[in-house]
Order: C-alpha cells, then sequence, then structure tokens
C-alpha cells in the first residue's frame, strides 16, 4: 500500500503544472460558462435593446407616406377625394406631389367648377401638404415639419449626421474606456443616448432633431459593444464563439424585429422616441451587476481587483481559486501589464510603413466600408422595396439570425476568404437581380437574400481583421477599420434618397459595393489556422507562401492554437 501511495505521489510530482500564462488560464479554474458567465449573458438583453434601439430607431421617426400632395385651404370644405382630384396635376397617371394648381380658388368654388382644367396654370405647394397615412399610419417628424419636395433629403442628412455622432462617440468612449475603465464608459455611452432620445421627442425643428440625433448618434455601438466585450472575456474558450454570435443573432435581432411594431403600436413618433430611449437609462444601475474587465484591471495595475472578480466567480460557480494559483497569477499579471504599456508605443501609422502590411491594412479598411456600406443599406432601402416597410423589415432583420447560424456552421470550414469573398459577391448578385423584377415579392425576396448574404459578411470582418493585424498594433488597427466604416455609412442614406429618382438605384450601388469589396478579400492571406502575427515584421511577412487559389476546405485543415483563439476573441 504504501509503495502503490509512493508511486502516485511521484507521478504526481512528475506531472507538468500547468503555468499561468494569460487571464484566460484561470477561467477553468473557476468555471468557464457556470452561472456567473450564464448571468453575465442573460445581462447582454438590454444593452442588446439599447443597441437595436438606437441604430434602427431613427428610421420610423422620419418615414414619409407614398401619397401626398399639396393642401390647398380654399377647398377644406370638400372632402379629401374632391380637393386632390380639382387642385393636383397628375403626372403618369399620379397625383403630384410637389405641384398644384396656381388660380383663383375661391372663384373657382363660386362657379361651381367640380373638374380641373389640365391647361391651368401650376406653381409648388406652400408649405402645406396632405398625407395618405394608409402605408405609414402615424404621424412622423416629416410628415409634421413636411419633410418632401424640396426638403425630402431632411431625413437622410438626419440619418448621417447620426453617423458623424458615432465617429466621435467612437473615438470619445473608446478613450473613457482605455482611461476609466469599461464600466464607466458604458454607462456614460447609454445615458447620452437616454438623454439625446428623450430630447429627440420634443424637437420642433430640422436642426434640433439633427443636434439631438448627432447626439444620439455618441451611443451608437458602444451602448452594446463594450458590455459585449466585458462578457466574452469572462466566458470560457470553448463558449465563446456561441455567446459571441448568440446574443447578436438572438438579442440584437428580437430587439430589432420588434421596432416595427412598437412603431405602429403606439402610433405617434414622440411616444415611440420615448419608449425606445426611456430604456436606456437602466443603465445607471450596471456598476451594481457588471463586473469591470479583467484585462483592463491588470493593463491598469489593479491586480487584486482583478483576483477579487474571479474570486467572486468562482464562488457563484461553486469553485475555489486555489491560494498557490492567485499567488502565480499576482506575477503573471504584473508581466501581462507590462507588456500592455509596451504595445503603447505602437499606434495605427505602423501598418503603413511596410509594403505587404500596408497593402493589406488599406484593402481591410475598403472592404470593411464597402461591408458596412451595404449592410446598413440593405437595412434602410427596405422602404423602396414595393412592399409593406414594417413587414419587410422584420422579414430582413429576422435573417440575421440564420446567418449566424450559418457562420458558425461553416466559418473553421472555408476559411474567412472565400467564405467573405462568397458571401459579399452574392450579396451583390442578388441585389442587382433584384433590380430586374417587378417592384413587391419579387424584388423584396431578392433583396432579402442579399441582406441575408452580407450578414455573413458583416460577421466575419471584424474577426478577420484582427486575424491579419500584429498584435503590437491590433487594437489601434481594428479601431482604425471601425471609424472608417462609420465615415462610409455617412453616405448610405444619400444613396437610398436616391430611391426617389428611380427605385432601382440603391440596389444598384449596393451590388456594386458588394462584389467590389467581394473581390477585394481575395487579395488578402487566408487566416484559419494560421499563427496569428505577433510583430510589425510578422504581419509584413503574413501570408507570403499561400497561392491565390488555394482553398482550406480542400487540404489540411489546421484549426488555430488556443493562444491565438483567445487572442482573436480579445480584441
Amino acid at each position: 500500500m504504501e509503495s502503490h501511495e509512493k508511486v502516485v505521489a511521484t507521478l504526481e510530482m512528475a506531472e507538468p503544472k500547468k503555468q499561468i500564462k494569460d487571464f484566460d488560464d484561470l477561467l477553468p479554474l473557476v468555471g468557464e460558462f457556470g452561472w456567473y458567465q450564464r448571468l453575465l449573458f442573460l445581462m447582454m438583453i438590454p444593452y442588446a435593446f439599447f443597441f437595436a434601439f438606437v441604430y434602427f430607431g431613427q428610421i420610423f421617426m422620419t418615414l414619409v407616406p407614398e401619397q401626398h400632395w399639396c393642401y390647398v385651404k380654399e377647398l377644406q370644405n370638400l372632402t379629401v377625394e374632391q380637393r386632390r382630384h380639382l387642385s393636383i396635376p397628375r403626372l403618369d397617371d399620379k397625383y403630384h406631389k410637389c405641384l398644384v394648381y396656381d388660380v383663383d380658388w375661391t372663384k373657382v368654388i363660386q362657379d361651381g367648377v367640380s373638374e380641373p382644367d389640365t391647361k391651368w396654370p401650376t406653381k409648388k405647394c406652400e408649405k402645406q401638404w396632405e398625407y395618405n397615412f394608409t402605408d405609414v399610419p402615424y404621424e412622423t417628424i416629416a410628415t409634421q415639419l413636411n419633410w418632401v419636395c424640396d426638403e425630402d433629403n431632411n431625413g437622410a442628412t438626419a440619418q448621417s449626421i447620426f453617423f458623424c455622432g458615432a465617429i466621435v462617440g467612437g473615438l470619445l468612449f473608446g478613450w473613457i474606456a482605455d482611461k476609466y475603465g469599461r464600466v464607466p464608459a458604458l454607462v456614460g455611452t447609454n445615458m447620452v443616448g437616454f438623454i439625446a432620445g428623450v430630447g429627440t421627442a420634443f424637437t420642433n425643428s430640422f436642426w434640433s432633431f439633427c443636434l439631438c440625433r448627432f447626439l444620439v448618434g455618441l451611443a451608437y455601438d458602444n451602448c452594446f459593444m463594450v458590455m459585449y466585450i466585458v462578457v466574452i472575456e469572462y466566458v470560457g474558450l470553448k463558449w465563446r464563439t456561441f455567446v459571441s454570435n448568440m446574443s447578436i443573432a438572438v438579442y440584437f435581432t428580437f430587439a430589432a424585429c420588434l421596432l416595427p411594431w412598437i412603431a405602429l403600436g403606439v402610433a405617434d413618433w414622440r411616444v415611440y422616441t420615448l419608449v425606445i430611449s426611456v430604456p436606456l437609462v437602466l443603465a445607471v444601475f450596471t456598476p451594481c451587476l457588471v463586473p469591470e474587465s479583467a484585462r483592463w484591471l491588470i493593463s491598469q495595475g489593479r491586480i487584486e481587483e482583478s483576483i477579487k472578480i474571479l474570486q467572486k466567480c468562482g464562488k457563484v460557480n461553486g469553485k475555489k481559486l486555489p491560494d498557490e494559483i492567485i499567488k502565480e497569477f499576482r506575477e503573471t499579471a504584473a508581466e501581462l501589464a507590462k507588456s500592455e504599456q509596451e504595445t503603447k508605443n505602437y499606434s495605427a501609422l505602423d501598418l503603413f510603413k511596410t509594403p505587404r502590411l500596408r497593402k493589406h491594412s488599406v484593402l481591410l479598411v475598403l472592404i470593411w466600408c464597402c461591408t458596412a456600406m451595404v449592410f446598413d443599406g440593405h437595412v434602410r432601402n427596405v422602404g423602396s422595396l414595393g412592399l409593406d416597410m414594417f413587414l419587410t423589415f422584420t422579414v430582413a432583420t429576422a435573417t440575421e439570425f440564420p446567418a449566424d447560424v450559418l457562420l458558425i456552421s461553416v466559418l473553421d470550414i472555408m476559411g474567412r476568404r472565400w467564405l467573405a469573398f462568397g458571401s459579399m459577391v452574392v450579396s451583390g448578385i442578388f441585389s442587382f437581380l433584384a433590380t430586374t423584377v417587378a417592384q413587391g415579392i419579387p424584388t423584396a425576396s431578392l433583396a432579402i437574400v442579399g441582406r441575408f448574404a452580407v450578414n455573413i459578411a458583416y460577421n466575419i470582418g471584424m474577426q478577420y481583421a484582427a486575424e491579419l493585424l500584429p498584435t503590437v498594433v491590433r487594437a489601434q488597427g481594428l479601431a482604425l477599420i471601425h471609424i472608417a466604416g462609420y465615415v462610409a455609412t455617412i453616405l448610405v442614406p444619400y444613396i437610398v434618397y436616391m430611391a426617389t429618382i428611380a427605385v432601382y438605384i440603391p440596389l444598384l450601388i449596393l451590388g456594386a459595393l458588394g462584389i467590389l469589396g467581394g473581390t477585394l478579400c481575395l487579395f488578402l492571406p487566408e487566416s484559419m489556422g494560421k499563427t496569428m502575427p505577433q510583430t510589425i515584421q510578422d504581419g509584413e511577412d503574413y501570408g507570403r507562401d499561400q497561392r491565390f487559389w488555394e482553398f482550406p476546405c480542400c487540404g489540411r485543415k489546421n484549426l488555430p492554437n488556443k493562444e491565438d483563439v483567445e487572442t482573436v476573441k480579445k480584441y
């Protein structure tokens, strides 16, 4: 018996002890997806709702009914049909939206005239219109302020100003997140969205509306993404794909699908704006419920605080962190903090100092701009597809769920390069096809397939970039790409606005951008199963041995090693 115990003891001593090299090495010891992580996953729900409300909310504030015409005060005693028939000239068998007959209406009424004379002179409407609220059954700010005819681009301008706010917000709250922590940034971005959103409901002019939407734009993206990053950090490696994709596929998609029905349910744009803005105030409870980023705490030298969070995580999950592990982690964390400081010696400019890395960086920026524009363009163009705006938006948005599920299934089989190329090109082809068929179900069906395809490309984009950029400039590079996407989406409302000239123009532009962005993906190296670059020189040499027509699914598959996958999830 003693001999057996000695053998066991000898084997235990001989067994190599797993070293704590990174924060992620502690997660198996405290639970990778226990009750602590499950609660955090559930706590993503309100922030995903905030994200959907901030991003899509403005669409349903600025809708304009398809049928509108000049209002003639002198004919107010006539029925709507009589007024329109008598006062509005027809163009291509439809009532003109911006012209009215220029005659003495008092005399016309006195003479008992009930039929218009097509030879009567016409003039532009004078600040008053009537609307047929059949397709948009409630007043919007666009109908109240008459954003039609000469001012029909006001809605597009207001949406572009929102994205200008997103650029400022990305820089501002990114700085706050690095300087003061993720939780303060999460509270701040949502509180700005709450205050400006409520303010939107009380605006009475174009410029006051634009100011409020600019401020709401400050909250765009960060109102959810900061929470997303924090939660992913505390989830074990094998659960991160599930949590990262399902939080978008389920929470965000469900919230976005609710929006049109909230607008229809309250049937008042001011009440609707309050309904989607007031919930953001719940973010004030974030410090009580959401832990600070352990990685950020370590980078600031606040190692004991990160250990306390891990101990709490273990306690909720029914596990205890051994004292010797805590001691080892204190030493490792000090080294990690030092390496974090060293990366601050680099900037995004280092991406452009060597030729191949410069080419890859420019391509990543251009591809993300195309992807962001196509995605946002399909989101906002649903009103031009010839079907019910509210139902079409819901169906198109719901494609996010199957797109995410499909992506999870095939990403590590097909690889990033060909899947990004295929999904973008398919989106472009179906956008083109949508211009060749009749308005209504045919064009909407093809456009929705295009939206489904670009959903896949959109969800590949940032992961692909994170795998190609060197570690020392990865965070700065991703921030640069992200901001470039914001800048590009400023143009999208004007692309969608071109549907007022011809309904097929936006789809043609989105189709061209999709095919362009997909084609550019082929000039990047494949990153699936490859060791991620650490230094600038690694980034410069990345993919030199790859051939243009190389297909990952046709050769030997080397899945990324643990350190590489962890690094991608970190960024």
